[in-house]
């Protein structure tokens, strides 16, 4: 335990053990929740629950090692959405292609993580618009959880209208957001996963889902997704600004999820070596995820509920880590929830993201219309991306109109022409 330092971070390895099992179950959820969103591409459900089990493991446990923090790491919520209904259904990707994509993307952040460019980006792009990114995954998110959920459906008169409230799935939808609200509001651990389970049993005991039959089996074979990505169809310029936006997403999503939990503990030291180190292994874990056959992993913003359990070291991703072992066993329970009392997490986590909006200053026209593109064009559109384009290349030409030239730098810019980019290859 020398090398975790223990006693220079103030804590024991019962506290860090402690820390480790309450992240465990803040975020158990990702397990159903992401093989349940990914499996929409046609890939098996029941490789993807093992996929996303082992990649968990493997990169919270590697954090812990390499960094010595206690940041646990998963596929990220928004940019698994974003593969599936934006990639996959919504431009006709082939997931293999995707995986590409994903890979690609975890290669750029891998390389640019021994570098200064993140540095950079962070500077270049104003804080309001971090923020805005931020938010605009929350909305495209919550929409895609209500969609799926049918308490939203299409309409061919006005594109959106409310789904059927009197069939029985969506009022298990439903019931499942009033669950998940209930105990986020009453702060209860776990409250996602307890949330599921819940409105599970509701659908098992009405009968609008089997029960299991059993809850712990061997873990499913990986071979159906492991190693399938093709690189070579995702290697070309109209994937670019794809690339680019999973790139930036991921950066983003990392480094704001950081900095919540990190600072606020005291975690990382003013030197910088401990996000540094942070930031390498959540790239590498992307890298090994697209291996594995799963979207972008990232650092967990659940990973707060284990500092505030007084989690300080690595010890306490290792421990998250072990416990994750034990979802590698439960592919019976997750295959027997429904899939509408999964999709109310969507829309509690499209809620916690889109709350960053309350900090972003309205009171700039070219923040205020670029936040707003990036807000409303990512559901409207589907797309993170096409999202991101209209909001960069608004925030540039605004600021022209108003020759405010000392507010536009070489980051904004390069980001205004890979937006164009999305448009031209459109």
């Amino acid at each position: 335990m020398r090398m975790f330092n223990l006693e220079g971070h103030g804590t024991t390895v019962k506290t860090e053990a402690m820390a480790g099992f309450t992240t465990f179950l803040t975020m158990m959820y990702i397990v159903p929740v992401n093989a349940i969103i990914m499996s929409n591409t046609g890939m098996p459900m029941d490789a993807l629950i093992t996929a996303t089990a082992l990649i968990t493991i493997f990169s919270t446990i590697l954090n812990g090692f390499w960094a010595n923090t206690p940041i646990a790491m998963s596929v990220g919520m928004g940019l698994n959405a974003y593969f599936t209904f934006g990639l996959v259904l919504g431009m006709g990707i082939p997931w293999q292609t995707a995986l590409g994509v994903v890979f690609f993307s975890g290669i750029i952040f891998l390389v640019l993580s021994f570098t200064k460019f993140r540095v950079w980006i962070m500077e270049s792009v104003p804080k309001d618009l971090r923020r805005a990114i931020s938010a605009g995954i929350g909305g495209f998110i919550a929409f895609i959880g209500l969609k799926e959920m049918g308490m939203i459906v299409d309409n061919p008169a006005v594109l959106v209208s409310l789904g059927d409230f009197k069939d029985s799935n969506v009022l298990l939808g439903v019931v499942g957001l009033l669950l998940v609200f209930a105990f986020q509001a009453w702060r209860v651990k776990g409250a996602f996963i307890l949330a599921v389970l819940c409105a599970s049993v509701i659908a098992w005991v009405t009968g609008l889902a089997p029960y299991p039959t059993e809850i712990f089996s061997m873990p499913a074979s990986m071979a159906p997704i492991v190693f399938e990505l093709d690189i070579a169809s995702a290697f070309s310029l109209a994937l670019l600004p794809v690339i680019v936006t999973f790139l930036i997403t991921d950066m983003f999503d990392s480094l704001g999820t950081l900095a919540g939990v990190g600072y606020r503990a005291g975690i990382f030291k003013d030197d910088g070596k401990e996000l540094q180190k942070t930031l390498e292994a959540d790239a590498a874990a992307t890298v090994a995820g697209s291996l594995m056959g799963v979207s972008t992993t990232t650092s967990f913003i659940e990973s707060a509920s284990g500092v505030e359990e007084g989690g300080r070291t690595g010890l306490t991703a290792v421990f998250t880590g072990l416990f994750f072992i034990l979802t590698l066993f439960m592919l019976p329970l997750f295959k027997a929830i429904p899939a509408n009392a999964i999709y109310p997490v969507l829309v509690m986590v499209g809620v916690l993201m889109f709350s960053e909006l309350a900090n972003v200053n309205f009171k700039d026209i070219a923040t205020s219309c670029a936040t707003f593109l990036i807000v409303i064009m990512m559901p409207l559109t589907y797309s993170i991306t096409n999202g991101l384009a209209f909001g960069f290349i608004a925030f540039l030409l605004i600021k022209v109109l108003k020759r405010e030239f000392d507010e536009i730098n070489a980051g904004i810019v390069a980001l205004a022409v890979i937006s164009f980019l999305v448009f031209f290859f459109h």
